[in-house]
């Protein structure tokens, strides 16, 4: 490994659930989550403070289950529960591999997992432990992507990384339109404007209002973790 210095010290990863299934059709996929680990505590060592967000998508989505006719606030705790078994599933990959993980739950479960509390959080960061953000925001209506949004802005995050299947954002989608442009950059105005789904409304305009960068890319590009962490400009930054 290079010594390239870390451009970002702080950082939270948002991991959508699905992202876990790998070429599985539900639930966890072993050998992604060993990768994605192996990449975390990697990137742990290097000397970074690490946050993570998982979705819950790959389980139960909360707003799935209310389009199939399920009470909105009942699915959206399920969703919350999902989280909680993802972050449990990457604490026990990362364990795997060395490195030493605290789940936080935005919601009381603690037999299974430590309750969110904000300075916490940061302790475990700075004593190098990752942290998994469990739960989402703890509130029915609210996407996983929000929660990472507040998280970072909670935690002081230099970056918001958002692991994806493509890498970066584009003006289409890249799987339906070959020809679809890839953005470099975007402000945050320019990505509620445009509609672009990427994230949510609320995660964007959270991030636009704590001056928290973000940066889409893809997470089965072997080694994007690090080199985003030491400047490289992997995907696409959404900033100011």
């Amino acid at each position: 490994m290079s010594d390239t210095p870390l451009k970002y010290r702080r950082v939270l990863l948002k991991l959508s659930g699905e992202a876990l299934m790998g070429n599985v059709d539900y639930g966890i996929d072993p050998a992604v989550i060993k990768a994605l680990a192996i990449e975390i505590v990697e990137a742990q060592r290097a000397g970074a403070e690490i946050g993570l967000v998982i979705g819950g998508g790959n389980i139960f989505r909360g707003a799935g289950l209310a389009a199939a006719g399920m009470d909105r606030v009942t699915g959206d705790h399920m969703g919350m529960l999902a989280t909680v078994i993802n972050a449990l599933a990457m604490a026990d990959a990362l364990e795997k591999q060395g490195g030493f993980a605290r789940v936080m739950s935005a919601i009381k479960i603690n037999e299974v997992c430590e309750d969110y509390i904000r300075r916490r959080a940061i302790r475990h960061m700075e004593k190098g432990r990752i942290a998994l953000f469990a739960a989402g925001t703890g509130n029915p209506f609210f996407t996983t992507d929000s929660a990472a949004a507040l998280r970072a802005s909670e935690i002081g995050a230099d970056l918001l990384l958002k692991a994806t299947k493509v890498d970066g954002i584009y003006d289409a989608d890249p799987k339906k339109f070959p020809h679809a442009k890839r953005f470099e950059r975007l402000s945050y105005d320019e990505v509620i404007a445009r509609n672009l789904q990427v994230m949510d409304t609320a995660a964007f305009a959270l991030c636009r209002d704590n001056q928290v960068p973000l940066r889409i890319y893809d997470m089965m590009q072997p080694g994007a973790l690090m080199r985003i962490l030491k400047g490289e400009a992997l995907g696409t930054l959404v900033a100011a």
